[in-house]
């Protein structure tokens, strides 16, 4: 069924939705950590869990990230077209990345599609460099935007959001975030609602694709993932002139946040008005997950997949679908309608019946450097494309790194112990020698071992 090419990399990229752990059984597992849905234009909230408990926000961090850039544009502080540029600080990051060599320049607007759409964390940090000056100063900006809004147990001390237990936000503040970004500025529509961009002859695929291509009156918006947050997304729906925003967090794998995601925009438009507004729920309710969430949150596998958000077989009414499927559910279902011949769950199908079929065919947004103008605050005035990396001012690192950066170097500079082994370990994994960064071939933008379209993860908690 799949000896083609396009079938075995089709089969490749729904392995990557769906996690590594989606053959595991129905065991018993936790329930997603904590969702809200509200109504976009009233702020009234029709569904929540565990709303105002803190949790890590992943790459739902990069909403806020775009939300302080559009606002620079708005305030004449830059524009599209401004210059963004590859410095040694941002190309530091680890995957997701786009791994452009020190010194490339490209505009404002496609950092803010490759953001997000693809996720990159270098480009993250690159422009916030470009509108800030510095990495610390964006973050500034970020923290004083979120105060500013409303996002009372919301903070960020990065621009991108891998793993640091200080960066927390609640469900309730993502959501106020959202709904302040497609409020203040309507624009940004066009950069998040894509399945997937082209650079060049690369594919960048967004992990909100089949969200977007199968869900009635998708938007788009952000999804997140790191261990300690689980499966995060940011989504919003429009039917018949209503748009509803959800915040999921938590989830155990790509395929259990957009299902859900899916099932509660669903409910949710059967339900009129709303109780109480998302702007008054105050307080904490708890703080995030402990280190390792992902490793006790498990993708719950095909079966309990089916029992859960199976359309044909979904009540019509009411919101008693929250929790996982029971043992009884699980018993019930019938695999043959979802298996292959070879006994493994046929994923398109299981897509088909929990999403809804392709609505819309899968067309990734060519986005190129594009023609950037002017000089970004972390760069030096040189003329042309390509600034020499030795004439690119090195900005303040994240200063929530510096000790992390010291540690390494003293590592680094050890002759033997296992430590600084592992570290080698981990820069060979990531296209990186331990030394010295690798050399990019000659007129290529990108930096030789990081081809973007599969970075390297690190490995699987999940075997």
């Amino acid at each position: 069924m799949f000896s083609s090419p396009i079938g075995r990399l089709t089969v490749f990229f729904l392995a990557l939705f769906f996690g590594a752990a989606a053959l595991n059984g129905g065991s018993a597992r936790a329930d997603i950590g904590a969702f809200i849905l509200v109504d976009a234009k009233t702020g009234k909230v029709l569904e929540e869990k565990n709303a105002t408990r803190k949790w890590y926000p992943a790459s739902l961090t990069k909403m806020m990230t775009a939300y302080v850039t559009f606002k620079a544009i708005r305030e004449g502080r830059a524009t599209l077209n401004s210059a963004v540029v590859q410095s040694k600080n941002s190309l530091s990051e680890p995957p997701s990345k786009m791994g452009f060599k020190v010194g490339t320049r490209f505009t404002i607007d496609t950092a803010l599609k490759i953001i997000l759409v693809k996720s990159a964390n270098d480009v993250a940090v690159a422009l916030g460099e470009a509108v800030s000056g510095s990495e610390s100063a964006f973050l500034a900006a970020m923290n004083a935007e979120a105060r500013r809004l409303g996002m009372t147990n919301t903070r960020f001390t990065n621009p991108h959001g891998l793993p640091d237990n200080g960066q927390v936000t609640t469900a309730r503040d993502m959501a106020i975030l959202a709904m302040a970004l497609r409020r203040d500025f309507p624009e940004s529509k066009k950069f998040y609602n894509h399945p997937g961009l082209r650079f060049g002859k690369k594919t960048l695929r967004s992990a909100n694709r089949e969200f977007l291509l199968r869900v009635p009156g998708a938007n788009g918006m952000k999804t997140g993932y790191i261990c300690n947050s689980g499966y995060n997304v940011a989504a919003s729906v429009t039917r018949r002139g209503r748009t509803l925003i959800a915040v999921i967090l938590g989830a155990g794998s790509g395929l259990e946040r957009t299902a859900f995601a899916r099932q509660l925009f669903d409910k949710g438009f059967r339900k009129r008005g709303g109780g109480k507004n998302v702007a008054s729920m105050t307080g904490s309710s708890g703080n995030p997950p402990a280190n390792g969430y992902c490793r006790r949150n498990r993708s719950p596998g095909a079966k309990a997949y089916m029992a859960r958000f199976d359309m044909k077989n979904e009540p019509s009414g009411g919101f008693l679908f929250f929790r996982s499927a029971s043992d009884k559910q699980l018993k019930n279902v019938d695999e043959s309608g979802f298996t292959l011949a070879n006994g493994k769950p046929d994923w398109a199908k299981i897509l088909d019946r929990t999403l809804g079929p392709r609505r819309i065919a899968y067309k990734p947004l060519q986005v190129s450097l594009g023609k950037p103008s002017g000089t970004p605050k972390a760069a030096a005035t040189i003329a042309g494309s390509q600034i020499p990396a030795s004439d690119i001012p090195v900005p303040a690192a994240n200063p929530m790194r510096r000790a992390e950066i010291e540690i390494r170097a003293k590592l680094q500079n050890t002759a033997q112990g296992s430590a600084s082994d592992a570290i080698t370990q981990s820069a060979s994994a990531s296209g990186e020698s331990a030394g010295e960064p690798a050399q990019a071939a000659p007129g290529s933008i990108f930096r030789k071992g990081l081809d973007f379209t599969v970075p390297v993860p690190a490995p699987s908690p999940r075997k």
